[in-house]
């Protein structure tokens, strides 16, 4: 992509996307004098990245990942039946291991061992852990493949793991997002990053059950849909 190709697709402005590539923030490449971003570097660079931009700059991301999609996302594609808030896990590695067999729960996986090599590749080119306790692991590309639809499994794990947080904090929360589509990925990964800068983390902690927890997230995912009207 060009730059005003990037960013439309991105929902920023022009110059900021320029000034990002001039810093070397943002990874691109000058080819007679245009820039030129891959959309695989791109993509690796947000997955990365998203949790440091601007809540102004995920807003919009946001919503241009979201054009033509139903509203609700993360709701949309987290059942009851993928939430454990007392997820038997005590390493990174059976944390991993966990995540995705209470995605196998749901009956919606064909192939859990994809699933577990995908993510745990991720994890080690850089840990997708956050600031505040929380983190989403994810495979690097989406996997339309791997399951009957995309998914997303919400997990608590009561005394923490270190999981190579920046912040150093042991983390205890896990979203686990399984998507088919770019789209949907960025979006899904856009709106988790708005949606956990509020309370939420610790509203999920004092959760008493499944139930409860779903209840959290679609009440803060419908309160960032209505900041858009």
């Amino acid at each position: 992509m060009n730059l005003d190709e990037l960013a439309r697709h991105l929902g920023l402005d022009a110059r900021l996307v320029r000034r990002w590539a001039e810093r070397g923030t943002l990874p691109g490449t000058m080819i007679g004098g245009e820039w030129r971003f891959n959309r695989a570097q791109l993509l690796d660079w947000l997955q990365r990245e998203m949790h440091t931009l601007d809540r102004a700059h995920i807003h919009n991301l946001e919503r241009a990942m979201s054009e033509g999609s139903s509203e609700c996302v993360v709701s949309d594609l987290l059942p009851t039946e993928a939430i454990d808030m007392n997820l038997p896990a005590r390493s990174r590695a059976s944390v991993l291991r966990e995540l995705v067999a209470l995605a196998e729960r749901t009956g919606l996986v064909y192939d859990s061992q994809g699933l577990r090599e995908a993510v745990q590749e991720r994890e080690n080119l850089g840990a997708t852990a956050l600031p505040g306790g929380f983190a989403i692991p994810h495979p690097r590309r989406p996997m339309p493949y791997a399951t009957a639809e995309p998914l997303i499994c919400l997990a608590r794990v009561p005394a923490g793991i270190a999981f190579g947080a920046p912040d150093g904090r042991m983390t205890d929360l896990f979203v686990f997002v399984c998507s088919h589509e770019e789209r949907q990925h960025l979006c899904v990964l856009a709106r988790l990053a708005l949606m956990f800068t509020t309370d939420l983390p610790d509203a999920l902690r004092a959760a008493e059950n499944a139930a409860a927890a779903l209840e959290l997230i679609l009440q803060r995912e419908s309160a960032i849909l209505a900041q858009r009207r």
